[in-house]
């Protein structure tokens, strides 16, 4: 199984400066390459990886700078080019900023990279042109090194290894009969079909109150000026301790709820567009603007994508399925009757069914929770762990076209 090792590095000022121009260089090769990418589509034609890589080797030739990163590091960058316009669209690809991306690169050739213990707490790793570079050993790797990827974060440097360890997903998970769903809120993040409740503050008041001064503060500075530069870093270790309380907290949910259930249900929400800004056009303004801007902070700062992919990774260990399905309705449905109207959830958190004869009273978001379980009990029984179908549609038989 292939999984990830992430440590603190403990760079020298010259590896810190010299991995700063590898990722510089690495986002001047992506840019220039989505660049190309887009002219080519506009005509009608088609770019892809093997004829840019031969074009990197000529450019490297005409311009000195390229050659002071490992070519393996810039071929690998145009492959995650590549791989991300056949995945989103040419044009749906994101530049790469300097002032918003944080420099990264990736060395691909796992035999090339040499990984060393030092002593309880530090480690070394040798990384092509970087030399040896010392890590924080918070854990042991467990497998064989397949690749390593330097990021920053913040003031912070890290090395990310990918690893082959000899685990294997199970076959069954350890109780193969039970099921849970689950409804993400913007209240509570995680509400289970089992009546629990799962979440967190992520953010102190005590940083929101720094974190506004420190806007108000960036508002007055000039752009380049070392005052911005202060200002901005001082807002990124914000929000980076925020960013990491938030997939702590996934991955703790994930690997309780996986631990315990063979099939962990949810609703296939499109995070992405459900945050889309509400602004609107200079011909047509947007509508509840405000309100749609406080929702979109909302939904993003409960990370409900980011279980969703804690929930993915940690079924890989337990051996549990991960089934989305249809989110219309569930909301409003009576899980005990099936009852449908949109006065059965009378607040945000009280759902009372306003069916005759049933009265059935419970949380909103774990009766929603109870709907998507059933729905995806539903889907696991007709053998679609997708979304692509309805609910309540019944397998197609090959032989016959119709329904057994």
């Amino acid at each position: 199984m292939l999984t990830g090792r992430r440590y603190r590095l403990q760079l020298t000022e010259a590896q810190a400066e010299l991995s700063e121009e590898y990722g510089n260089i690495c986002r001047s090769v992506w840019n220039t390459g989505l660049d190309q990418r887009r002219q080519y589509r506009r005509r009608g034609g088609w770019m892809n990886y093997v004829p840019q890589a031969a074009e990197l080797a000529d450019a490297k030739t005409e311009h000195e700078w390229l050659k002071a990163a490992p070519s393996h590091i810039l071929q690998q960058t145009l492959k995650d080019l590549d791989k991300a316009c056949r995945d989103h669209g040419t044009f749906k690809v994101r530049w790469r900023s300097k002032a918003r991306w944080s420099p990264s690169f990736r060395f691909p050739a796992g035999n090339l990279i040499i990984v060393e213990r030092l002593g309880r707490k530090w480690g070394r790793a040798k990384l092509p042109k970087l030399g040896w570079v010392t890590f924080r050993w918070s854990r042991p790797l467990g497998g064989e090194v397949k690749s390593a990827t330097v990021s920053r974060k913040g003031r912070h440097w890290f090395v990310s290894f990918l690893v082959s360890t000899e685990e294997t997903t199970p076959e069954q998970h350890a109780m193969p009969d039970t099921v849970v769903g689950i409804d993400r809120g913007v209240v509570v993040a995680a509400t289970t079909s089992d009546g629990d409740f799962h979440d967190r503050a992520f953010v102190t008041e005590g940083e929101k109150t720094r974190y506004r001064r420190l806007q108000q503060r960036l508002a007055h500075t000039k752009k380049g000026s070392a005052n911005r530069r202060k200002a901005v870093a001082a807002m990124n270790q914000i929000m980076g301790r925020i960013t990491d309380r938030r997939g702590d907290f996934c991955a703790q949910v994930a690997n309780q709820i996986t631990a315990k259930n063979a099939l962990v249900v949810l609703e296939d929400l499109k995070t992405r567009n459900m945050t889309a800004s509400a602004s609107g056009t200079l011909t047509e303004p947007g509508v509840n603007v405000s309100q749609k801007r406080g929702l979109n902070r909302t939904i993003l700062d409960k990370g409900w994508h980011r279980l969703e992919l804690a929930l993915a990774n940690a079924a890989r260990y337990t051996g549990a399925r991960l089934v989305k399905v249809n989110p219309a309705y569930t909301s409003q449905r009576c899980s005990a009757c099936g009852f449908v109207t949109e006065g059965n959830r009378e607040s945000q958190s009280v759902f009372v069914c306003k069916s005759a004869g049933c009265g059935y009273t419970a949380h909103a978001d774990v009766n929603a929770a109870r709907n998507v379980k059933a729905a995806g009990q539903a889907v696991s029984a007709c053998g679609d762990l997708g979304v692509s179908r309805s609910v309540k549609q019944e397998p197609v038989s090959r032989a016959t076209g119709r329904n057994p």
